[in-house]
Parts: C-alpha cells; sequence; structure tokens
C-alpha cells in the first residue's frame, strides 16, 4: 500500500510540474510580449516634443530622418521636453555631441519655474576631452547626476561618436547606464541625498529632484548635439 501511495504521489507531482512549468513559460512569454508592447517611440517630432514652457518645436531643434532629433544652434532655441510625463520609467537613447560642447537629459521636469534645471536631475552629456566642465569635478562628467554623483568609471565615446543610454527611475531608485555599463546609481530624497545637494549649486533649489513625475527634457547648452533611437516604457 505504501508503494502504491508512493507511485500516486510521484505521479500527481509529474503532473504538477508540467503543468506549472507550462503555465510560468506561458507567462514568461505573455510578459516579454508585454514589455515590448509597452515601449514608446519618442520620435523627433511635435506630436512627443514641444519647447519648455511653450508650444511646438524651436526651430534650432530639427528633426532627424532616422527620428531623432539634432540641436543645430541655428535660430531660436530653448529647452525640449517631451508632451508627456513620466514617473517610473526605463528611458532608452542615443547621443554624439560636437567637439568641446555640453548638454543634458533631465527628467521628473515641472514647468513651475523659469528653467527646467531648477527641478530635473540630470544625466550629464559632455565632450570630455574638450569642455572645461570635465576639469571642474568628476560629478561633471559625461554620465554624471550632474553636480551630484560621478559616475564610477569612465566609458563616454570621443566626441562625435555614438553613446548609448539607459536612464532607470523607479520611486526614488535611479541608475545610470551608458554603453552596457551601471555607471550611476543613487537615490532621491535619501540622507545622503540631502547631503549632496547641500554641498551642490541646488543648495538655494528646493523643488530640485523633488517630483514623482514629470517630462523628460534635452537640454539646449549652446553646443551641436544629436539624439537617436529614443524610446520610453513605464514601469
Amino acid at each position: 500500500m505504501p508503494c502504491l501511495n508512493y507511485a500516486h504521489t510521484i505521479a500527481a507531482v509529474s503532473v504538477f510540474m508540467v503543468i506549472s512549468g507550462c503555465t510560468r513559460s506561458a507567462d514568461k512569454e505573455h510578459d516579454m510580449s508585454h514589455a515590448e508592447s509597452a515601449w514608446i517611440e519618442l520620435t523627433g517630432d511635435a506630436d512627443h516634443w514641444r519647447t519648455y514652457r511653450g508650444e511646438g518645436l524651436p526651430a534650432a531643434w530639427v528633426p532627424t530622418e532616422d527620428g531623432g532629433l539634432h540641436f543645430t544652434g541655428e535660430g531660436a532655441g530653448g529647452d525640449i521636453i517631451t508632451v508627456e510625463q513620466f514617473d517610473n520609467f526605463v528611458l532608452e537613447l542615443e547621443w554624439k555631441i560636437s567637439k568641446g560642447g555640453n548638454s543634458g537629459i533631465m527628467f521628473r521636469v515641472s514647468e513651475n519655474h523659469d528653467y527646467p534645471w531648477r527641478t530635473g536631475p540630470e544625466f550629464q552629456i559632455l565632450d570630455d576631452e574638450e569642455h572645461p566642465d570635465a576639469r571642474e569635478g568628476n560629478d561633471r562628467l559625461a554620465g554624471a547626476n550632474y553636480d551630484m554623483h560621478p559616475p564610477s568609471e569612465n566609458v563616454v565615446k570621443p566626441a562625435g561618436e555614438w553613446n548609448q543610454v539607459k536612464l532607470v527611475v523607479n520611486e526614488e531608485r535611479v541608475e545610470h547606464w551608458m554603453n552596457g555599463r551601471k555607471i550611476v546609481a543613487y537615490s532621491l530624497w535619501s540622507d545622503e541625498w540631502r547631503k549632496r545637494i547641500a554641498d551642490s549649486k541646488w543648495i538655494d533649489m528646493p523643488d530640485y529632484g523633488m517630483n514623482e513625475t514629470g517630462h523628460l527634457c534635452l537640454q539646449d547648452h549652446g553646443d551641436k548635439v544629436w539624439f537617436r533611437t529614443i524610446r520610453i516604457r513605464q514601469l
């Protein structure tokens, strides 16, 4: 009798494992399909981007043939933001900067102030070899959380070459990835965050980095910069 129960038990377990395995496999396929369908392509047009505190794309921001954006520095400029707002997300894009150039990607930006950098933390874009900011501190190098957190290693490519970015923002946790490497990680609103604020240029900006949702922003710093393959997935 005990042998019969054991055999029945093994059979039942086998059936459960087969069914469970099929279920997990189906769930995995569903999750992957869902993740792919959740990506939003932020093509370089007025459907997705507009001037900060204004309407439409300024003349200096030109849509490119590959669906990206190029800041030419010619004509009316200014920082641009996404039409939509985002809270928790993964942002992926590629950028390249002109020689000696400077730009940035900001997130959770509000329009309650004259400039987006009064609220939005910045993923620094820089020509580390030529721009003077690179000599003012490691927290101003390409990939840094500008004036707050330096990159853990130098993985930036020279001016004129494309760099890959993944920016992960999930509640208070933020990660900066560049060219396949995680180079910055920090927690918004933490004690360590507040200490760094006190030692930074943001000390007199109480709304800096405090938003739980907001626009993405591409910076006009006066230098030519290119962005392409811009997409975002909400978490």
